[in-house]
């Protein structure tokens, strides 16, 4: 971002080629290349695209966890009996009269369904008493797929629920269920993105009155994430990237990439309306800014890239996804932007100067209302800071009661089959048998039985399977239907009381290992690794970030207080995510939040809660540098940076929030979070509990060490000169 300056730029001069930094000489080339850099852009990001569209991509979840029973239990499945570690696919049917009077037609539709691409195997209800419910009136047959659910094509999945629905009618109900159901059934995406670019362009052209002007930041950051979503299907071939990876890249492109040409373009007015001509503004522009968008846009890389240090796998290549993102973008305001500039500068410059002028003509004053704030704030800082601070305690309390796993069908639109068989399942044979949880007996026959009868008789448990043998006896398996529903906190108890007291006698009884394993398990698994290597991850981040705000503004204080601001907005937008989708409000569905959204969000708003720290926080302190009266120097600093951090904050929140329109739970979170901390950040924190803060700690914010400031390099953000 760029901090305003009082000087004024006399007489239009530019500045000379040995006054300028590297992003002022780096604007330079590309005014002068204009047509070429932009060019150059269109060419590279249609190759890319071109590129990806031919190969296509290679996008694959892997949520693995090595060291983790579930993932031992699947492991050993695989390697011992691979028939047992198959995915499948249930057709669930129902008829109030008993299903066994359609005994005729449902087979015929089996028959159908065993002919079909991507079947391997499939078993009636008829061949199998426990396949109906007591009742009789619902049961379910299983179809056994060739492949995970994730490489069965979705064509042929469909083609599995066409077969049976067509079997429907005359009071029997047909609905098909499963993970691979569920992922035929996902709803293309687009409109959200579309909701948040329309969105941007509007709030731009209210900002600018230009649609021009109000485009460019936004084509800034289209490119940008073109760029980056081909480079990444291209990447997929050769790493894991999960599938989820895209509208991820988009939601915080967009974001991003329009924030950061919005802050270069507010620069860029400034020097025009100081007097410098539409060339020499832009590179004044990013002489001042491109330091302080190169410091954000960093800032946001390590963030993202401390998401490495969790090891999971899925995460690791979401991180590198999103973190080649923010670096295409940044790349895209230094180097696109000012090239767009030199084509439409003399146009947006004529617009700039007449609304100048009709505001010098209506004697309006650059930053009054923010420098009424501020001066609001520093009579009663105090007062502020344990009113705003309280408040923001007050949101994050929920996040403490939060609970990590993943949606499942029970989640789903009520009008999805995925969830219309999730629910005749639930009603047939009880919550639990959504999610069952799978106990592998590492040992021989007998073991498997002994298994089976501590399971059944354990707390929590509704029914045990009987144990069944692998192929050489040396492995059974054991399926526990638990009490509860999937997303239960009683299944998450049950786990664990499996794992910790009904099966380690069992194991010193028959000398054989036993492990809990399942998707249900496997979720909590995943749940439970996240939470155990969080500290970890914000440690690494925390520090790093802090390490880089302690070089820029040689201060203790100043990074401890970012760092603990930055804490406090984001268990604030957790709080949030957990109000609205654990508890329900608003009519929405309740369940777990995705266990990955926590870390995601953390790194993430972490690194663009820097980006608006480091923009007040530089105006303050060259204010301060400039006079010694702190107390002048915080008023000055929300003055001058109050309208540019709000305009910005805005253009995140309405890209950010349309996401909330996507039927993916996943990234109605993602967005809910990421609007909530930003609006927090800007409005909260930024306005109102650092000014706060700043006038209490007075001279001492700016306090280092004086050993430690001999050992540190000399780090500046803007030019000796002022610029």
């Amino acid at each position: 971002m760029a901090v305003p300056q009082g000087t004024t730029t006399t007489g239009g001069s530019a500045p000379t080629a040995a006054s300028q930094g590297v992003f002022g000489r780096l604007a330079g080339w590309s005014q002068r290349h204009r047509w070429g850099a932009v060019l150059l852009w269109v060419l590279v990001v249609a190759a890319i695209t071109a590129g990806s569209q031919v190969a296509g991509s290679d996008y694959r979840n892997d949520f693995t966890l090595p060291g983790t029973d579930s993932q031992a239990a699947t492991d050993l499945m695989e390697r011992r009996s691979p028939a047992q570690a198959g995915d499948s696919v249930q057709i669930v049917l129902k008829d109030a009269r008993g299903i066994g009077k359609r005994e005729a037609g449902v087979e015929r539709m089996l028959d159908r369904v065993r002919g079909l691409p991507g079947v391997a195997d499939v078993r009636s209800p008829f061949a199998d008493a426990s396949a109906v419910s007591r009742d009789g009136t619902i049961g379910y047959a299983t179809v056994t797929l060739d492949d995970k659910a994730q490489n069965v094509p979705k064509a042929d999945v469909a083609g599995i629920i066409d077969t049976a629905q067509a079997a429907g009618g005359d009071g029997l109900r047909v609905e098909v269920g499963g993970d691979a159901v569920r992922g035929a059934e996902e709803e293309a995406g687009g409109s959200a993105e579309g909701a948040g670019m329309l969105a941007a362009l509007v709030v731009l052209v209210l900002l600018f009155g230009s649609l021009v002007a109000a485009a460019l930041p936004l084509v800034t950051a289209l490119f940008a994430v073109g760029g980056a979503i081909g480079l990444t299907a291209l990447a997929s071939h050769l790493f894991t990237v999960a599938d989820f990876t895209p509208p991820i890249m988009m939601l915080v492109g967009l974001g991003v990439g329009v924030d950061y040409a919005l802050l270069i373009f507010f620069r860029y007015r400034d020097e025009l309306t100081r007097g410098a001509d539409h060339l020499a503004a832009a590179r004044l522009a990013l002489d001042a800014a491109g330091r302080t968008v190169f410091f954000a846009g960093c800032t946001v890389i390590i963030a993202l890239l401390g998401l490495v240090a969790l090891g999971l796998g899925s995460l690791q290549g979401v991180a590198l996804a999103v973190a080649l993102t923010v670096l295409v973008t940044m790349a895209a305001s230094l180097v696109l932007l000012p090239a767009l500039l030199g084509l439409f500068g003399r146009r947006i410059g004529r617009h700039v100067m007449k609304r100048a002028a009709k505001s010098e003509a209506k004697g309006r004053e650059e930053g009054r209302r923010w420098r009424r704030l501020a001066a609001g704030v520093q009579r009663r800082p105090l007062s502020a800071l344990l009113a705003a601070v309280v408040a923001l305690l007050a949101l994050s309390a929920p996040a403490l009661g939060i609970r990590l796993g993943f949606a499942d069908a029970g989640n789903d639109p009520a009008a999805s089959t995925s969830r219309q068989a999730y629910d005749l399942l639930a009603e047939g044979f009880g919550p639990g048998f959504n999610g069952p949880l799978i106990v592998v007996a590492d040992g021989d026959r007998a073991a498997g039985e002994a298994a089976r009868r501590a399971l059944a008789g354990a707390d929590g448990v509704a029914a045990a399977s009987p144990a069944l043998p692998s192929r050489d006896g040396g492995l059974s398996t054991v399926v526990v239907f638990p009490e509860t529903a999937p997303q239960d906190e009683g299944t998450t108890g049950l786990v664990h009381r499996l794992r910790d007291d009904v099966l380690p006698p069992l194991e010193r009884e028959t000398g054989a290992e036993f492990l809990v394993g399942g998707s249900t398990a496997a979720t909590q698994d995943f749940a439970d690794s996240v939470a155990e290597r969080m500290p970890l991850f914000v440690a690494i981040v925390v520090g790093m970030s802090s390490l880089l705000l302690v070089l820029v503004f040689r201060s203790v204080l100043i990074p401890l207080k970012a760092a603990l601001l930055n804490l406090l907005s984001i268990s604030a937008a957790l709080g949030v995510i957990t109000l609205v989708f654990q508890e329900g409000w608003f009519g929405v569905q309740p369940g777990p939040v995705e266990a990955f959204i926590p870390v995601m969000i953390f790194a993430i708003v972490f690194g663009l809660s820097m980006d608006y720290e480091v923009f007040l926080i530089s105006r303050i302190h060259e204010e301060w540098a400039r006079t010694k009266d702190h107390g002048h120097a915080v008023r000055e600093g929300l003055a001058a940076t109050g309208k540019v951090i709000t305009a910005a904050a805005v253009i995140m929140i309405v890209v950010f929030a349309a996401f909330v329109l996507s039927p993916n739970r996943m990234l109605q979170q993602f967005g809910l979070g990421l609007a909530v901390a930003i609006l927090l950040d800007a409005l909260v924190i930024r306005c109102l509990i650092v000014p706060a803060a700043m006038q209490l700690l007075g001279r001492r914010a700016w306090w280092l060490p004086a050993p430690l400031g001999r050992r540190l390099p000399e780090v500046a953000l803007e030019r000796p000169d002022g610029r």
